[in-house]
């Protein structure tokens, strides 16, 4: 059976990773095999088909993808331990390990194998991750393959490693940022005249809305707007106000602030 899937780390994002395949039908359930330590947790997966064990050689050996879903601190000893199960011509390894280069998974393994980096966000738990990825030292369809898997879970892009850093920003802590963003639409709903629960419905399903126009119709932001925008109306009104009070200019100070700390971090 082609395209074996071995993740190891049942955590969150590797049990998140395990379920959105699974439900995608992208690969049978019983081509994943998923590691974990204490597997009890894990029996949701087993009973929709996958494998679940707590030996990582066992779960490599038959593997051609490989995703590394462990914490940064945990991964040098994890590669340690399953590297006498893997070879460059069988296994094709992916890491979504914040903060590990591809340099660092050459020295844990060699130059030779196939080596991917992705970085999703917290929405791959539903499906509707932005995930960036890079490669090194991989085949077309091997670049195909990681895409695929990774727009199961939402959406993917293929970058420049040295743009990691800028993805993380955007693409993770930018999830918090949009939220901060519709608390406060909530925050000011209730004002106006909201329940909490109204506010919280209507500020998401609206910006849920907004995007998918963006990502549906492949328009800029600009387009959309002018469209809810008429002459002397409360949306002008609202959009003047906020910029006035440096709305575009704080996002934009937070990103930058964010990719700051880092790079200094490094």
């Amino acid at each position: 059976m082609k395209n074996k899937i071995a993740i190891i780390g049942g955590g969150n994002l590797g049990s998140s990773i395990a379920e959105g395949l699974i439900a995608s039908g992208f690969v049978q359930a019983n081509q994943i095999t998923i590691t974990k330590r204490n597997i009890s947790t894990l029996k949701h997966l087993e009973d929709k088909g996958a494998t679940i064990t707590s030996d990582n050689q066992a779960a490599v050996k038959e593997a051609n993808y490989v995703i590394l879903a462990v914490k940064p601190f945990q991964i040098k000893d994890i590669v340690a331990e399953i590297k006498p199960c893997l070879n460059a011509v069988q296994h094709t390894i992916i890491s979504v390990a914040t903060g590990v280069w591809i340099k660092d998974l050459e020295e844990m393994l060699a130059p030779d194998f196939a080596l991917f980096r992705a970085m999703p966000n917290t929405a791959i738990s539903i499906q509707q991750s932005m995930t960036c990825i890079c490669a090194n030292g991989a085949a077309s369809n091997q670049v195909e393959f990681v895409s695929s898997l990774f727009n199961q879970l939402g959406k993917s892009i293929l970058i420049d490693e040295k743009l990691m850093d800028a993805a993380t920003v955007l693409g993770a802590c930018g999830t918090a940022y949009a939220l901060r963003y519709i608390r406060a639409n909530i925050q000011g709903g209730i004002e106006i005249g909201f329940s909490a629960a109204q506010a919280s419905l209507i500020a998401a399903q609206t910006v849920k809305g907004a995007a998918d126009l963006l990502l549906t119709k492949n328009t800029h932001p600009e387009q959309e707007i002018d469209k809810v925008t008429t002459p002397m109306g409360c949306t002008i009104a609202g959009l003047n106000e906020m910029e006035h009070q440096g709305f575009s200019s704080s996002l934009i100070r937070g990103l930058t602030a964010s990719y700051r700390k880092i790079k200094n971090d490094m």
